[in-house]
């Protein structure tokens, strides 16, 4: 039996600050119908422009997914798309006030969680599948990208990431099922190196980041003035070594 297209049960608020901006916001997933797919919209802006999640809306990737469509952008949706994927939700509305999604505790877990609470109708419309019939392949030499779609019966990732630190070696994950997703993938948390706080800082990046929202990895020894420094820099109180 052919699976059914599904939607929330009821609309889902959440409050935060965006990690990069540093903007409070407001975001609901709202129940949406048949053939919806993911919509962003921005109701503080004239007009309440909508910005459809898709790839060719896809315009920057740096340090966080950028959507732009009708003259709007949203930033940092990467937890909330995953969300949906991972919970099984193919109809969702999001309205938003703010420029990026709140980071809440920098994981996709929040989100996960309150949809499962929520739980999801059945409609009408049944699930459109793309199936692969032979090896895809892509390969980016500049950033080191490389990515193999094999034909399979159910949907699986592996994935394998070197980000060239002695801290933090090779990074291996596997995901043999999308079920597993809220107790596999949803409790992964933002993180970021300690020598990179700066740049992003002077790139106007991480307005919003704390500890409650990301993990920093120490990957070198660090002075006490330089820590106190970075204090300062995030206007947070002075740490010991």
């Amino acid at each position: 039996m052919a699976e059914k297209q599904t939607t929330l049960k009821a609309p889902i608020t959440f409050s935060g600050k965006g990690l990069h901006t540093g903007v409070e916001v407001n975001m609901t997933f709202k129940p949406a119908p048949d053939s919806h797919g993911y919509i962003f919209k921005r109701v503080d802006l004239p007009d309440q422009p909508i910005i459809n999640a898709l790839a060719e809306n896809v315009v920057e990737t740096s340090r966080g997914t950028v959507l732009e469509e009708n003259g709007a952008r949203i930033s940092t949706i990467e937890h909330v798309l995953a969300s949906f994927v991972g919970m099984g939700i193919d109809n969702v509305l999001i309205e938003v006030d703010g420029p990026e999604a709140p980071i809440l505790d920098g994981s996709a877990m929040e989100y996960a969680e309150a949809i499962e609470k929520t739980g999801k109708v059945d409609q009408k419309t049944e699930r459109k599948y793309f199936i692969l019939k032979e090896k895809l392949e892509y390969y980016d030499e500049e950033n080191g990208i490389h990515i193999i779609a094999y034909p399979d019966k159910v949907q699986s990732l592996n994935v394998l990431i070197d980000y060239n630190s002695k801290v933090l070696g090779n990074q291996y994950a596997s995901l043999e099922e999308l079920h597993n997703f809220k107790e596999e993938i949803a409790p992964c948390r933002t993180f970021v190196f300690l020598h990179e706080l700066e740049f992003l800082v002077q790139n106007n990046l991480i307005k919003g980041g704390d500890v409650d929202n990301a993990i920093i990895i120490v990957d070198r020894k660090v002075s006490q003035e330089e820590l106190d420094r970075l204090a300062d820099l995030f206007n947070k109180p002075h740490v010991s070594v």
